[in-house]
């Protein structure tokens, strides 16, 4: 993990800060482990973890003018100085505009400015200490700092409705600690704290002037083309070299077993367009994409793309024989990587602690056995979907600026799906429902269906669209909570619904769209945790931000037709001049992660029976252990139940127990029990908490 920390004081000196660290509660001298000093007193910065030399840049004004930018920015020193004088009359929507993922940290005199991003992928956290205001790019170290405790109401809202802002509001599962929402700068100013947007907010009463598609989508090939220059360009890093051979290896197998990536820059190649989209971009662009000359195969101009091949559940075929004949592309080197039950979903439970629980612990294991053979820069296609892709709600935005028009060519491919004459009607009434329903009634509706326990919906593409066109909608796994854990969900709700008496300031289809990337980026994040090999970087262009500006703002009519996706990355590719995609490019696959999740189910049962014969999830009155294993047994024997349910109570359980035998802080100086959740869980078999 890597992360920046660091805290704004009431006043020069205050609470003993400076820049060898802070003086704790007890008179200890506090500073991060590992960490390496950016700016000391009176507002000192931390980075923290492995960074890479260019990953971390800092550009100085004069003493008290300064900004850092941590991560992988395309944006020159010079142009960083600019933004740095730009800054200290208040913009900041600039700071988050250069091509690249990162973090920007302004100082100007005493005011301290963090820039979040825009999906959520790379998010800033805060609590109060030591009379003023700590900040990190990561929730456990402020944890430790303060010693808090588990916020129970953030894990049922977790469980209960993960997708609803208004659920999950700024909380994080450690109580005390708050996250500034996407799209959103903390502002600190001697220790005062501010939360501000950069984004302009777009009026309900007046619809947007329509959009040209063409130009629309030549914004995101400039966008994207930036983003993946932004990462060539970097300098190029070389892990540690391989210290010897061993009997029966080859070089790549070595450095997998070692757990080193090879030197240079690769690529996920699944087949599908995004990753496809990123390898062909990456690979085409002037430069030297490939592995460094000198190390690894030599071949020094060439893309390593790597495609994982599941031996143990099929149903890809169709992908992998796309992702050979992207390969042939002379520029590419190809390496597939075979995996069987033991990389199947939930073989492998063993893994480091996140910052935070996601579904992705479940599949970490199966995800690092492809990235092993990746390379030290490595793209993957993760966000297009959510970016791209018309959530179904957006389907009750077109009816609010008249355009019923272009509901016909989903609504048609949805009827040809379902093979019913009635799916129209369904489908454009559930809509105009939704067009008509205030954000406030949205979230009471939500709210009875949890205190009533009414989470059945009806299957196959129509009833997921049709599910889909609310403001809100219960969790997958909200069906086996506690009615205690529920009734705290529900009524938090209901506090939110009267506190938004002047609705949402979004549609309702850009509303769910911006919760569903924010959950995708969050989970991505706990993904690069859980998965990470050492001296690898992960690289999602797809949720860059000026990637996630062109994408929202393509036009709706242009989204929410069938292939959007593929039709509009394959413009992207032809304006780069990329072409010859094989045949069925960018076709959908089905079925083939939930076949997976529910073979991985299968053959793991055993253990996560055993998982769930004392949880932790029941000591805090969130579920009972009886009704969870009764699920998992059903799910292992075929019944049809909600795996990616089962995925989050499974996954929220290893990360509890992982965060329990943690030994040790993120501090030092501290005293032993300088830690978050010091005293452990206590069960609970009343009403939860409030984590507001």
């Amino acid at each position: 993990m890597r992360w920046l920390v660091g805290w704004s004081s009431t006043a020069t000196g205050a609470a003993g800060i400076g820049s060898a660290g802070a003086t704790g509660y007890d008179g200890e001298t506090l500073h991060p482990v590992g960490s390496h000093l950016l700016w000391g007193d009176p507002d000192p910065l931390w980075a923290v973890g492995d960074w890479r030399p260019d990953e971390v840049r800092v550009v100085k004004a004069d003493a008290q003018n300064r900004i850092a930018v941590l991560g992988t920015c395309g944006a020159t020193d010079e142009e960083l100085r600019r933004g740095l004088f730009t800054a200290r009359g208040g913009a900041l929507r600039h700071l988050t505009t250069w091509p690249g993922s990162y973090t920007a940290v302004v100082q100007v005199g005493r005011r301290i400015t963090v820039c979040g991003d825009l999906a959520g992928a790379r998010p800033v956290f805060h609590t109060p200490w030591a009379g003023g205001t700590a900040y990190a790019t990561a929730a456990l170290p402020l944890a430790d700092l303060i010693e808090a405790n588990l916020d129970f109401g953030h894990l049922a809202a977790l469980l209960a409705a993960p997708d609803v802002p208004a659920a999950l509001r700024d909380t994080t599962p450690y109580d005390g600690v708050r996250r500034i929402p996407p799209g959103h700068a903390l502002v600190l100013r001697a220790g005062a704290r501010e939360i501000a947007g950069y984004e302009p907010v777009a009026s309900l009463a007046v619809a947007a002037p329509p959009a040209d598609p063409d130009r629309a989508v030549d914004a995101v090939r400039d966008a994207l083309v930036e983003a993946v220059r932004a990462r060539l360009s970097a300098p190029r890093h070389v892990p540690d070299l391989d210290p010897g051979p061993v009997p029966g290896m080859g070089p790549a197998e070595r450095r997998a077993a070692r757990g080193m990536p090879v030197p240079g820059i690769g690529a996920d190649l699944s087949g599908g367009p995004a990753s496809g989209s990123l390898a062909l971009l990456a690979a085409g662009l002037p430069g030297r994409p490939g592995t460094l000359l000198g190390h690894g195969t030599g071949a020094g101009e060439r893309l390593l793309a790597v495609t994982f091949n599941d031996l143990a559940v099929g149903g890809r075929e169709a992908e992998l024989e796309r992702a050979g004949a992207l390969a042939a592309n002379p520029r590419l080197h190809h390496v597939v990587v075979t995996g069987g039950e033991e990389t199947l979903p939930y073989a492998d439970l063993d893994g480091p602690l996140t910052d935070e629980p996601g579904p992705s612990l479940v599949t970490a294991a199966r995800h690092r056995a492809r990235l092993a053979a990746g390379s030290a820069d490595h793209f993957t296609g993760h966000g297009a979907r959510q970016v791209l892709d018309a959530h179904p709600a957006r389907l009750a935005d077109l009816l609010m600026d008249r355009k019923r028009r272009h509901l016909v060519r989903p609504v048609a491919a949805l009827a040809r799906a379902d093979g019913s004459v009635m799916v129209p009607a369904r489908v454009y009434g559930a809509a105009r429902r939704l067009a008509r329903t205030p954000y406030r009634a949205g979230l009471e509706l939500l709210a009875e269906r949890l205190i009533r326990r009414r989470f059945d919906e009806p299957g196959g593409a129509v009833g997921a669209s049709l599910a889909a066109l609310t403001w809100g909608r219960p969790g997958p796994a909200a069906r086996w909570l506690t009615g205690e854990a529920l009734a705290e969900v529900s009524v938090l709700l209901q506090a939110e619904a009267e506190r938004s008496s002047g609705g949402s300031a979004s549609r309702p289809g850009e509303f769910r769209a911006r919760a569903v990337l924010a959950r995708h980026a969050a989970d991505l994040r706990v993904l690069e945790q859980a998965a990470e090999i050492r001296s690898q970087r992960l690289h999602a262009p797809f949720l860059d931000n000026q990637v996630v500006r062109a994408c929202r703002a393509l036009p709706e009519a242009l989204r929410v037709q069938p292939g959007a996706r593929s039709a509009v990355l394959r413009t992207v590719l032809e304006g780069a001049g990329v072409t010859n995609l094989p045949p069925g490019w960018g076709t959908p696959s089905h079925g083939s992660s939930a076949a997976a999740a529910r073979a991985g189910l299968r053959v793991a049962a055993d253990p996560l029976v055993d998982l769930f014969s004392t949880p932790l999830l029941a000591d805090a009155g969130l579920v009972e252990a009886r009704v969870v294993r009764k699920a998992l047994r059903a799910a292992a024997s075929g019944e049809p139940l909600p795996l990616d349910g089962l995925a989050d109570l499974i996954s929220l359980e290893l990360w509890l127990r992982r965060l329990l035998s943690r030994r040790g802080t993120c501090w030092t100086g501290t005293p032993a029990r300088a830690r978050a959740v010091p005293s452990g869980i206590t069960p609970r078999r009343s009403a939860l908490a409030s984590g507001a």
